[in-house]
């Protein structure tokens, strides 16, 4: 007869096991980091708030960058003002001199990164002033095209004359109705070609001569309207 052995009982910590699928995940300064854990998710959003941060800069940068190259443009008493340090307005020199487009483009780079270096202060004065040089290209146009409208209505028709002396009395009137007269004699035929073409005809000299003297005097009432304004402040 055969006796069973009882089976022997192996300790626990001899039992093979099977071995665990290692988590995913990285490790963040000797720490690991669990893929899904919520120290993952906080990372990961800190990560993309760091991507935005990266793009605003670099937009901004572009927009200086762009702001410098308006700065190249601005009239020399606005830009003395603006009393920039030496070496962005030696940068801002080299850019205007240079023609190549590569070289141009570097150089523009160059004068960005120095703009970042900036304040807000003196961007803000920056931006002012070619505001303040906007508005006088704006408000010079609209008195280029006023001029251009008085002339032509003064050749055109006899009551434009009284007309313009009314508003500027202090017109030279033997002058102006001089020019007036000649301007008319100068004034050239219709040329239907060039008509067709786009051709501007060509005027002679009391025309242009015409245009000289209103704007002129269109200048000096400017002038005097913002002294009395000026005159009126101090008053108050």
């Amino acid at each position: 007869m055969i006796l069973a052995t009882p089976s022997r009982q192996w300790p626990r910590s001899l039992i093979p096991t099977m071995s665990r699928k290692p988590k995913r995940g990285y490790f963040v300064r000797g720490q690991f980091v669990a893929e899904g854990s919520e120290l993952d998710l906080q990372l990961k959003a800190e990560l993309k708030g760091s991507e935005i941060s990266k793009t605003d800069l670099k937009r901004e940068s572009t927009e200086l960058q762009k702001l410098g190259q308006e700065l190249i443009t601005l009239r020399r008493d606005l830009f003395e003002g603006l009393q920039l340090s030496d070496k962005l307005v030696d940068a801002l020199a080299e850019a205007d001199r240079i023609t190549n487009f590569e070289g141009k483009r570097r150089q523009m780079q160059f004068v960005g990164k120095l703009m970042r270096l900036l304040d807000d202060d003196q961007v803000a004065a920056i931006r002012a002033a070619l505001e303040v040089q906007q508005k006088g290209s704006a408000a010079e146009t609209m008195a280029l095209h006023l001029a251009e409208r008085w002339r032509d209505d003064l050749i055109e028709r006899d009551e434009a004359v009284g007309e313009w002396l009314t508003q500027y009395p202090g017109t030279d009137v033997q002058q102006l109705r001089s020019l007036v007269r000649q301007a008319r004699k100068d004034r050239p035929a219709p040329d239907a070609d060039a008509v067709s073409k786009g051709l501007a005809p060509r005027q002679g000299r009391a025309y242009r001569e015409i245009f000289q003297l209103v704007r002129e005097q269109l200048d000096a009432a400017r002038e005097a309207e913002g002294t009395e304004e000026g005159e009126d402040d101090g008053d108050e």
